[in-house]
């Protein structure tokens, strides 16, 4: 993910990672601190610890760039790390949940994310953005924010410069919408459960969601919250069908792209891994408080990947690749909340 990063596995000896994996869980820490504090004095995170992360990362470049005896740590925690918990997020999820919400609700969100998909990649490649670049901000949006960035990163092989451009984007984007959203449900006259289905669909991160949907109501509160986790449980089939397509995206730094991908290439370890933790939570093998318990460890290593990947950027290169991915992010936004108000009318009603 990283512009010449060596590949980290088996053969990557303990003794090299520390240093950087040091570095990446002490960034990750503070931007943990940073979050509590945000909760202490407003209620509420604005910015939560994952975005905190890559930005204390990047800001940290911009002064001092990590030696040679720290890049096997930072490089191994953005991608390796990072894999792992993805693996992990199926274990939070299940179908039962899903399944609740009733067939035309589901069958709506599954088209929802799959045309917001499409037009977010549009929008990017008309602005010229490469494919792995014009994929994660429409991940992101379409899905969860940055969680879905993150997790279709390791998939479509993005560069940790696309990822981290991507993730401060949508994090900037994701504020506003919280922000402008209530306003615009009131001004409009929306039902609770109409406006639940238009936060749902439109908000990015679960937290998010409950605060664009409280001021309208429980019942807008209780809809948001179902139709986001129906968008989540898509970040499951998305990374399948990307890691099908990602060899035929454009190469990385020149690469011609393979032409016969094997299995393995298809389909990441940590994508087969994180459909059987669905399938097994879904089966109530694993309960309710250990999938918490895996939850809370599956934001631990996010954070810390996100600190990685901040580490690990040239912010020089983040602010040449600003102003068009600005631009997608805000136009991919703008469709999204226009789509949105189709299902949020017929689905429920207005």
């Amino acid at each position: 993910m990283q512009d010449g990063a060596p590949k980290t596995g088996p053969m990557t000896q303990p003794p090299a990672l520390v240093s950087g994996l040091m570095l990446s869980a002490a960034v990750g820490l503070v931007a943990f601190g940073l979050g509590d504090l945000e909760v202490r004095l407003f209620g509420r995170a604005w910015i939560e610890p994952l975005v905190l992360a890559i930005l204390l990362g990047v800001l940290i470049r911009l002064v001092w760039t990590p030696g040679p005896r720290f890049q096997p740590g930072i490089k191994f925690a953005a991608k390796s790390v990072l894999e792992v918990a993805v693996a992990l997020l199926g274990a939070t999820v299940s179908a039962q949940a899903l399944a609740s919400a009733g067939l035309p609700l589901l069958a709506g969100v599954v088209v929802f994310v799959a045309v917001a998909l499409g037009v977010g990649y549009g929008i990017g490649k008309a602005l010229g953005l490469p494919d792995r670049m014009a994929i994660l901000i429409a991940a992101g949006n379409a899905i969860c924010g940055n969680s879905a960035i993150a997790a279709v990163a390791p998939v479509i092989r993005a560069e940790g410069r696309d990822v981290a451009a991507a993730i401060a984007f949508t994090a900037v984007m994701g504020v506003i919408v919280v922000l402008l959203l209530p306003p615009l449900g009131m001004a409009l006259g929306m039902s609770q459960p109409s406006y639940g289905v238009l936060a749902g669909l439109t908000v990015y991160a679960v937290p998010q969601v409950l605060a664009a949907a409280a001021p309208m109501g429980p019942v807008a509160l209780q809809v948001g919250a179902l139709i986001k986790l129906a968008r989540v449980l898509m970040l499951g089939p998305v990374c399948f069908v990307l890691g099908l397509l990602a060899p035929r995206l454009e190469g990385v730094a020149g690469e011609a792209p393979s032409r016969r991908p094997g299995l393995r290439h298809m389909v990441p370890w940590f994508i087969a891994v994180f459909l059987i933790l669905l399938a097994v939570r879904s089966f109530g093998w694993i309960d309710e408080n250990l999938a918490a318990s895996i939850g809370e460890g599956v934001k631990v290593l996010t954070v810390l990947a996100m600190a990685a990947l901040g580490l690990g950027v040239d912010p020089q290169g983040l602010v040449r690749a600003g102003p068009r991915v600005a631009a997608a992010s805000v136009l991919t936004v703008l469709v999204l909340i226009v789509l949105a108000f189709g299902p949020a009318l017929l689905l429920v009603g207005a």
